[in-house]
């Protein structure tokens, strides 16, 4: 095999002939108990300002209730105490987040940022040790000197519809 060297020799990446180099991507950083969360950009599909949480009896404790969305019921998370976070303060906004047909809300307290990420700035979660600990996380990212975890859209979503059924 063929080896080419890519225009950041100077750092020692080296491609395989007709590789293409990696590409950065878009992330939504959200604030979560006070800590910096990323998700991927492709599964958020909205933010809006919580006004009511209509909770539903015997709902796993993850689940604090649901929202109506334009006519759409959707779940709504809470993941502070997944993440080892206290759940006493109310959480004023959600961002939606989706994946093929399933979506759910996830409380957060801000508005999010949208950042540029390159994956040199990506850390796997087995590289960390944070795939037991914090199940709904894929890795960490590197934003400006801080790590923040990345949220892994596709995990959560399997919990949340694994205890709804």
């Amino acid at each position: 095999m063929e080896l080419a060297l890519s225009p950041s020799q100077s750092v020692g990446v080296v491609l395989a002939a007709g590789a293409k180099p990696p590409v950065p991507s878009r992330i939504c950083l959200v604030t979560l108990g006070g800590e910096l969360f990323a998700i991927d950009l492709r599964h958020v599909r909205e933010v809006f300002e919580l006004e009511t949480v209509t909770p539903v009896p015997g709902m796993p404790s993850i689940l604090v209730g649901v929202a109506n969305l334009r006519g759409t019921v959707m779940p709504l998370a809470d993941l502070r105490p997944s993440l080892g976070m206290s759940s006493a303060a109310s959480l004023p906004f959600v961002v939606v987040v989706r994946h093929g047909q399933q979506q759910v809300g996830i409380l957060i307290d801000a508005v999010p940022e949208i950042r540029t990420i390159h994956p040199d700035d990506l850390l796997t979660a087995t590289s960390r040790g944070l795939s037991e600990s914090r199940p709904f996380l894929s890795g960490l990212a590197k934003i400006e000197e801080r790590m923040s975890g990345m949220m892994d859209v596709q995990k959560l979503l399997a919990c949340v519809e694994g205890v709804l059924n």
